[in-house]
């Protein structure tokens, strides 16, 4: 995730207080300079950690923190409640028109920003709120963008209305509206063209667009990974066409995320998603709390349920007959491959552990902890299993083992320590279903590193 660095040094600072019985003024104030050239690391923007590292120090060199039993812990939670209120304080909705009114949302941003994705990502969200969505394909200047949305558009379910390339921007979304009016559609979400930097051209079509139509809505996609630039291009465009909110994307980078931190202080205007992934799924509803706690390392556990509820596709009495399997020791490889794919579909073991509070890890060593190469190696042995080996692995012999082996590619030895930790999960799985402290589905598995967790 883009704040990984920022977590493991802020983690350590805090770290630092919390060995401390009593803190002075001196403890406090030396840790909030570690704290702002952190946030300046993460490149945020300097007058906004001017004024966030000023409000904290008011408040933690208090009376009430100071004279505190846990000082250190005191000072964590208003370093949290200080992201919060710098991230935007509330999570903010995209005003819809009320009754059977058409809502009409105007994508803007320059080009490689991720806009045409976030497009049909938006419009793959509001579906799961009910919403019947439109897409308009205004960008006349990339026929490849136009295909882009149709792609997109189909593995969302949602329908694309395009002209081609010969008709004006303005009179692509006047017709697209008109459609939306006459075929029940709740939305129009216009794809506007980008540039590769702000210019008078680009500003000049988004407002003859915006006389054409009645815009309800202007979102601005920027990519995180600009970091800063990021933050330029949401004040430029919000003071030549206005902007309602901002779209940040590839949150999941290895960016610096500083962005995130500094949009809405800088422009006053407020993150509504973020994109954290490539998967036309991967856009999250942006949550300043949940956001400021896995800043800090205290994990996500409602955007993880969230991602279950939405990604993982078992019935309940499939859910409740493998849950049966596992505690009777009887989980077998077919049931490890539903859960690789349940557990990708949720981003990943490491973007699942990431987001687990109280596990004490930091971002930095998820990497090391869980190799998701390996993991892959792994599924590549069982689908090299016939059905039956899968559903009864002690068909498993010698000779079957090095078939398996020559197709997934790996050595033998690596089958043979894989099938040996499965048949220990299993026993472990047993004991834990029957009220003994096991070590989780996952605990000996090759990937892991050895790594024990409670699930």
């Amino acid at each position: 995730m883009a704040f990984e660095n920022l977590t493991d040094k802020l983690q350590n600072v805090f770290k630092g207080l919390r060995s401390k019985g009593l803190l002075t003024e001196e403890d406090v104030r030396a840790a909030l300079k570690e704290v702002k050239m952190a946030l300046l690391e993460a490149d945020v923007n300097f007058k906004v950690v001017k004024q966030f590292v000023k409000a904290v120090e008011e408040r933690a060199v208090g009376q009430e923190v100071m004279s505190g039993l846990n000082p250190g812990q005191m000072i964590v939670k208003i370093v949290n409640e200080e992201l919060v209120s710098l991230m935007g304080s509330e999570t903010t909705e995209i005003a819809m028109q009320p009754g059977k009114a058409v809502t009409v949302i105007l994508m803007a941003g320059l080009q490689g920003a991720g806009k045409t994705t976030a497009t049909a990502k938006l419009a793959g969200k509001l579906k799961q709120k009910g919403k019947k969505s439109l897409l308009a394909a205004c960008d006349i200047y990339r026929p490849a963008a136009i295909e882009q949305l149709k792609i997109n558009g189909q593995k969302m379910g949602v329908d694309v209305f395009e002209m081609g390339t010969e008709h004006k921007p303005a009179e692509i979304a006047a017709q697209a509206v008109a459609r939306a009016r006459d075929n029940g559609y709740n939305v129009v979400i216009l794809d506007t063209a980008g540039r590769l930097h702000v210019d008078e051209e680009m500003m000049a079509e988004l407002q003859e667009i915006k006389a054409s139509v009645e815009v309800h809505q202007t979102l601005l996609v920027v990519d995180a990974m600009t970091g800063q630039d990021a933050v330029n291009v949401a004040k430029e465009f919000d003071d030549k066409v206005g902007v309602d909110g901002v779209i940040l994307t590839k949150m999941d980078g290895d960016t610096r995320g500083g962005a995130a931190l500094s949009i809405k202080a800088v422009t006053g205007k407020p993150i509504l998603y973020v994109g954290m992934g490539e998967k036309l799924s991967d856009l999250e509803q942006f949550y300043p709390e949940r956001m400021a706690n896995r800043i800090l390392g205290m994990g996500d556990m409602l955007t993880l349920i969230e991602k279950a509820q939405e990604n993982i596709d078992l019935d309940e009495d499939k859910g409740r007959e493998m849950a049966s399997r596992m505690k009777k020791g009887k989980f077998d490889f077919e049931d490890y491959l539903e859960s690789m794919k349940q557990m990708r579909n949720m981003g990943g073991l490491s973007s699942i552990l990431g987001m687990l509070p109280g596990l004490g890890i930091k971002g930095a060593d998820l990497s090391s902890m869980v190799d998701e190469k390996q993991l892959k190696h792994m599924e590549a042995i069982v689908l090299s299993m016939t059905r039956e080996e899968r559903r009864n692995p002690k068909l498993l012999n010698p000779q079957r083992k090095h078939r398996i082996a020559r197709g997934a590619g790996v050595d033998i030895a690596v089958v043979n320590r894989f099938i040996k930790q499965f048949e220990q999960s299993q026993k472990l799985m047993k004991q834990f279903g029957g009220g003994k402290k096991g070590r989780g589905m996952f605990g000996g598995f090759p990937g892991m590193g050895g790594g024990r967790f409670p699930f």
